[in-house]
Formats: C-alpha cells, sequence, structure tokens
C-alpha cells in the first residue's frame, strides 16, 4: 500500500505512532460527550436537541458539529410517533338504536354482550385486539387479534364467541357503533 501511495514505510509508521493533537482530543472528547446525552434520552434527541442541551451544560458546541459526528458515527435519533387508530364514526352506513342505554348490568350469562376493540404497539408494528365480554360474568368470551382493523376481526371475535357460549335467542349484542 505504501509503493501505490508512495510513502515510505518508516514515514507511514511514524504518522500512524504520531500523539493525538489537542484537536483530535478535543473531537473525541465532544464525541464521548454526545454519546453520553444521545444515550442518557433513549437516543431520542437528535443533534438539535442535543447541541441545545451540550451548551446548557456549559459545552460550546454547533448543531453542524453535532449532526457532523452523529452522521459519521450512525447514530440517528429514534422518534416515537403518537399514533391512535380509532373506529371510523364517520361512515355512510346504518347504525343500529342503542338498546343499552348505558345499562350494563345483566340478570343472566349470555344476555348482553358488548365488543371494543383496543390497539396494542409491539416492536413489530400495532395489533389490534377486539374483544367480546358477557356483562353477567365479566369474562371475554370471544376475542381475536389482526395487523388491521376489519370488520373480518370484529366478526371472528364474534364467531369464537358463538362458538364457546352457544347462546339462546335475545343476546343483545353492543358495540360504540
Amino acid at each position: 500500500m505504501c509503493k501505490v501511495l508512495g510513502v515510505s514505510k518508516s514515514g507511514y509508521f511514524k504518522w500512524l505512532n504520531r500523539p493525538k493533537s489537542d484537536r483530535q482530543k478535543q473531537n473525541e472528547k465532544l464525541t464521548q460527550e454526545i454519546l453520553q446525552t444521545h444515550l442518557e434520552f433513549k437516543q431520542r434527541y437528535g443533534s438539535v436537541k442535543i447541541a441545545k442541551t451540550l451548551n446548557r451544560r456549559g459545552v460550546k458546541v454547533s448543531e453542524r458539529t453535532v449532526s457532523r459526528i452523529m452522521t459519521k458515527n450512525q447514530w440517528k435519533s429514534c422518534t416515537v410517533r403518537k399514533y391512535k387508530a380509532t373506529t371510523n364514526s364517520k361512515h355512510q352506513h346504518p347504525v343500529s338504536e342503542n338498546v343499552l342505554d348505558r345499562q350494563f348490568k345483566a340478570s343472566k350469562p349470555n344476555q348482553l354482550w358488548v365488543t371494543d376493540i383496543t390497539y396494542i404497539p409491539t416492536n413489530e408494528g400495532w395489533l389490534y385486539l377486539a374483544t367480546v365480554m358477557d356483562l353477567y360474568s365479566r369474562k371475554i368470551v370471544g376475542w381475536a387479534m389482526d395487523k388491521t382493523m376489519t370488520k373480518e376481526l370484529v366478526l371472528s371475535a364474534l364467531k369464537m364467541a358463538y362458538k364457546r357460549q352457544k347462546p339462546g335467542k335475545g343476546v343483545v349484542h353492543h358495540s360504540d357503533r
């Protein structure tokens, strides 16, 4: 490699073993402080917030310098998106009458069932959980999970409830829509 670059071997090894300059030492110290701050805030802070934090702590550094060091070391901020998936209530489908009218007491099993959907954040994305609860026992009698919130998800939970409970005629199935 020395021959190709036109550098003597002794010159290369002298360069390799030379003491670090003050600038290199400062850069290494700054890199460590940036990494420490990055980890302190759970890798959520980007270069702008890290620069402001370090400046408040008395370390004079620009956002551009922090950005350059973070890019060089492949340190990225992990932004946590605030995402909330909800039921679409603005649709043209017919809406059933509210038979329960907030009277959530049942006198016998399989008389009143209520349903709901919730979402669960996981490392692999959102999972949606649809449940059917018997108001008499407060027991979850049917459930289903899926990566997407569809009518099939809700129907799967309802089918499970029917298979497990085998209710007679007259069971009231209540949902928020």
